[in-house]
């Protein structure tokens, strides 16, 4: 489990870092000011999570069961809410219209919340000192 952890982050994270350098150079042209800054938000949440998952599967403190649940939790919710955000930011641009499922940003953000409130628990329940 831990390995798939530390893959998941270090996968999220060079996808941000790739998704940071596409916001910042090659949608300049492409898009407003405010889609660039909300595909940036996308993108820090992203990277914000992938730490996450990287410190997570370092560590022994929680159970592999509770770091599992977190783990496609995270993903889940990196995926509807940031996933969802570089739709949004970038829409004039597909032929799809992203506003239609809109409403899977917000789901992905309480996905990402309930991640943390689940590692919480696990480390209060863990008797470990």
């Amino acid at each position: 489990m831990n390995k798939k952890l530390l893959v998941s982050g270090a996968i999220l994270g060079a996808l941000g870092i790739v998704l940071g350098a596409f916001a910042a150079h090659g949608l300049k042209e492409l898009v407003d000011a405010d889609a660039i800054k909300s595909f940036e938000t996308g993108v820090r949440y992203q990277i914000y999570h992938a730490f996450f998952l990287l410190i997570l599967g370092g560590t022994s403190f929680l159970k592999l069961k509770t770091k599992k649940v977190i783990l496609y939790l995270v993903i889940l919710g990196v995926v509807f809410f940031s996933g969802s955000i570089y739709g949004l930011a970038t829409n004039e641009l597909s032929s799809f219209d992203f506003k239609t499922i809109a409403m899977i940003t917000p789901l992905g953000g309480l996905l990402l919340i309930i991640a943390w409130l689940v590692m919480l628990v696990g480390i209060i329940r863990n008797k470990v000192d």
